[in-house]
C-alpha cells in the first residue's frame, strides 16, 4: 500500500475517532446544558419565591414597624395614663391625709361645741329655774298686795302690775300729795302702812319709789321744776315709809323722773292726770339676784 493511501487512511480513522468523541461530548454537554437550563429555570422559580418572600416579608417588616410604632404609642400612652394615675393617687393620699386632719379638727370642734352647748344648756335652765322663782316670788307679792291694798281704794288710784323681775305699785298723785306740792295726804299714809307692811315681811326686797310729773311747768318759792318736785314727792314716800312705818332706810331709793317717761300724751287733762304718779318698785337685791344665777343652784 502507497504511503500517501496509507496516510489517508489513518487520518480518515482519526478523523472518525474524533468526530466520535466529540459528538459524545457534545451530547453530553448538551445534556448539562439542558440540566443547567433547568437548574437554571427552578433557580429562577426559587428566585421568584425568594423575591416574593422577601416581599412579604418586606411587608410584614412595614407592618410590624407600624404595629410597633402603634404599640410603642400605646404604651406611651399608657405611660402617661400611669403618670396621671399616679398623680391622682397622690393628690387623693394628700386629700385623704388632709381629710384625717380635718375630720380629726372637726370631731374636736363638735366635741368643743357639745361641751359648749352642755355648758349653755345648764346655764339656760338655770335661767329659767331663777326666772321660774322669781315669778313665783313676784306673783306671791303682786298677790299679797292687791289682798292688802284692795279696800277703800279706787282701782284708778291703784295699779299693780309685775313687770319681768320686779313688782311695782302706781299711785295716783292725788291720793298721794297735796295739790302742786310733795306734803303725803292722810289718806295716802293708810295705804303706804299696807304696803309697808307687805315690804317688812320681805326683808330680802329693796324699795325704789320714783316720782313722776306732767308737762305743766312749776315754779314756787320751794319747787325748781318739775325734776324737783318728782323728787322730792319721791323723798316725802321714802322719809314716810322710815319715819312712819318703820322700813330699813338701808332698802329703800328715792329718784325723781320729772314729765319724762309719760304713760300718756300731756296734751289732754285725763293724759296728764295719768302722768302724774308714784312708782314703788319692789325688786330683788343685787346679790340676791346673782344668788338665784348661781350655778351651783343649777337644776342637774
Amino acid at each position: 500500500m502507497k504511503p500517501s493511501i496509507l496516510l489517508f487512511l489513518l487520518l480518515s480513522a482519526g478523523l472518525t475517532m474524533t468526530s466520535c468523541v466529540s459528538k459524545k461530548k457534545f451530547i453530553s454537554l448538551q445534556e448539562e446544558l439542558t440540566k443547567a437550563n433547568q437548574d437554571l429555570g427552578q433557580c429562577g422559580v426559587d428566585l421568584n419565591q425568594y423575591m416574593n418572600r422577601l416581599s412579604a416579608c418586606e411587608q410584614d417588616l412595614r407592618n410590624n414597624n407600624t404595629t410597633l410604632h402603634a404599640r410603642q404609642q400605646q404604651m406611651d400612652d399608657l405611660r402617661d395614663q400611669l403618670a396621671d394615675c399616679k398623680a391622682t393617687r397622690d393628690k387623693q393620699l394628700s386629700q385623704v391625709g388632709d381629710l384625717t386632719v380635718l375630720s380629726k379638727s372637726a370631731n374636736d370642734n363638735i366635741n368643743e361645741t357639745l361641751r359648749q352647748l352642755e355648758g349653755k344648756d345648764k346655764y339656760i335652765r338655770l335661767l329659767q329655774a331663777a326666772k321660774t322663782k322669781a315669778d313665783s316670788i313676784n306673783l306671791a307679792l303682786s298677790i299679797n298686795l292687791k289682798t292688802v291694798l284692795k279696800d277703800g281704794i279706787e282701782d284708778k288710784d291703784v295699779e299693780i302690775k309685775v313687770d319681768k323681775t320686779v313688782v311695782f305699785i302706781n299711785l295716783s298723785d292725788k291720793m298721794l300729795y297735796e295739790s302742786g306740792s310733795s306734803k303725803i295726804t292722810s289718806k295716802a299714809d293708810a295705804v303706804l302702812a299696807k304696803i309697808a307692811a307687805i315690804i317688812q315681811s320681805r326683808p330680802d326686797m329693796e324699795v325704789m319709789v320714783e316720782g313722776y310729773t306732767d308737762n305743766v311747768a312749776i315754779k314756787t318759792a320751794c319747787m325748781d321744776d318739775n325734776w324737783d318736785l318728782s323728787v322730792k314727792r319721791a323723798t316725802s314716800v321714802v322719809r314716810a315709809l322710815q319715819k312712819g312705818h318703820g322700813v330699813d332706810p338701808n332698802r329703800l331709793i328715792a329718784a325723781g323722773r320729772g314729765e319724762w317717761n309719760t304713760l300718756a300724751p300731756n296734751t289732754t287733762a285725763e293724759g296728764r292726770s295719768t302722768n302724774r304718779r308714784t312708782r314703788i318698785i319692789i325688786m330683788p337685791k343685787l346679790d340676791q339676784f346673782y344668788d338665784l344665777l348661781n350655778p351651783n343652784l343649777a337644776p342637774k
